[in-house]
């Protein structure tokens, strides 16, 4: 049953810290998270090989032997529970019985490791979004969105204990709107599109979970934020308009939790702390010992209120230790044994604050991450009314952060950031009141780029 957030969950940022949520979620094997306890949640994936009828058998032993190595070095390192995350290839969604096999195969990983040795863990399980495909995508019907499904049906079937997605909804507009630096476009996208094809799918997935004994994890804008953190980075595109698309992204990803979805947030979903703030469901993050996956501004921040600690993806190759699953598997472990030693010492929030002072303000991207940023943005988002008005003030409050924090001499910003941060600013305030406008100025701009009928929209006038 769909809700809607009117308030936040925390009273303010002194409550949001890692390893807490005043919603835990038990799943899996005796697992429960967000209960004082942080957990390490490991990801992984193949080297490159092509994912073939071929190459299934030696796929399938690549899985194996990450599993067991994997479990091994958590055992031997004492870990409180794990989580493993199974982020399904794009020929295992289309293929659903090769990803329910795979599904199937760590799910008794898992349950062995318990058995034996009573490791507290559960598999997060990902399809990856394929309904992306076709000019312009059809979201809620075809032969994507039913592989899609079955995917997701076979993988419940098989073990799966949560179900998570980076959904593609809006995408279509928004990648070139981030290019050519539209904001009206993000804003279409983000607060009109986005949260459409959330609200759908989400009702689909919480529906597919009620006949099993998956949860509804959530879902993430890894495909909107993470894209703009990137292109940041490599200096294509300005760190204040992705630190702003970062936060107007949490919108879309709240449906998900209006619609359904319980937790843990999926790890590369860094707009995790918000959906925390509002809804006091667990969340999962990664940051530093994510970098075997990707390079961020935002190394320690991203733990100061994760439920779960990620290092969002690592491939099966060899180092000088052993695999690199089994390495970072022993990062993930030693950092929330950290967070976990300050829990029992009272010491939560001293370690917090240090992870968010180390990062804050070095990065407009980190900026918006700290507990007194989330609770700005959040607060903003469910004092707005429908999804579009949320997405705006997000983006504004997001502007208001930066700003006060050049203000006061703790964010420093070259003149060209400056600039774009002022122009970034002037374009929300001249934003259309409501979505009508923009959905039909947008539609007359941009219709063929999307489909209408995929978002549940009629013929615009």
């Amino acid at each position: 049953m769909s809700k809607t957030y009117r308030t936040l969950d925390v009273a303010g940022p002194e409550e949001l810290v890692f390893g807490r949520a005043s919603k835990p979620v038990r799943c899996g094997s005796d697992l429960v998270i967000g209960a004082g306890v942080v957990f390490p949640e490991v990801n992984f994936t193949l080297p490159a090989i092509e994912v073939n009828a071929g190459n299934w058998p030696a796929i399938v032993a690549h899985y194996h032997e990450m599993a067991e190595s994997v479990l091994k070095r958590a055992v031997a390192l004492d870990a409180p529970g794990i989580v493993l995350e199974f982020e399904l290839l794009p020929p295992m969604t289309e293929n659903p019985e090769w990803g329910a096999e795979l599904t199937a195969l760590l799910h008794r990983h898992l349950r062995d490791a318990h058995d034996k040795t009573g490791l507290q863990s559960a598999l997060r399980v990902t399809p990856t979004d394929i309904r992306e495909q076709g000019k312009p995508p059809r979201l809620r019907s075809g032969s994507p969105w039913e592989q899609l499904k079955r995917s997701f049906e076979r993988c419940i079937q098989e073990g799966a204990d949560i179900v998570s997605i980076e959904s593609v909804g809006g995408k279509e507009v928004h990648d070139p709107a981030l290019m050519y630096g539209d904001l009206q476009g993000m804003a279409f996208a983000l607060g009109v599109l986005a949260p459409r094809d959330v609200r759908w799918l989400w009702r689909e997935i919480d529906g597919l979970c009620a006949s099993g004994r998956a949860v509804p994890g959530g879902d993430s804008a890894c495909g909107f934020a993470n894209t703009a953190m990137q292109l940041a980075h490599q200096k294509m595109l300005p760190e204040v308009l992705a630190a702003v698309v970062r936060a107007m992204s949490a919108v879309r990803s709240l449906v998900a939790f209006e619609s359904g979805a319980i937790g843990p947030s999926k790890d590369c979903a860094y707009e995790g702390p918000i959906i925390k703030a509002i809804t006091g469901c667990p969340i999962s993050m990664e940051g530093k010992s994510a970098s075997c996956a990707h390079f961020s501004p935002l190394g320690n921040i991203a733990s100061a209120m994760c439920d779960l600690w990620s290092n969002e993806s690592v491939q099966n190759v060899r180092l000088l230790s052993g695999s690199a699953p089994e390495a970072f598997t022993e990062l993930l472990v030693y950092d929330c044994r950290l967070m976990n030693v300050a829990t029992t010492k009272q010491q939560a929030i001293a370690l917090r604050d240090c992870m968010v002072e180390s990062d804050e303000w070095l990065s407009p991207q980190a900026a918006v991450l700290s507990p007194a940023a989330t609770c700005r943005i959040a607060r903003a988002i469910v004092d707005a009314e429908g999804d579009y008005r949320r997405t705006i003030a997000a983006g504004q409050a997001a502007v208001s952060i930066l700003q006060d924090g050049l203000a006061e001499g703790r964010l420093r910003l070259s003149p060209k950031e400056r600039q774009w941060l002022e122009r970034i600013d002037g374009e929300l305030l001249e934003m259309p009141d409501g979505e009508e406008e923009l959905l039909r100025s947008l539609t007359a701009t941009n219709g063929s780029s999307f489909d209408p009928e995929s978002y549940g929209i009629g013929r615009v006038e």
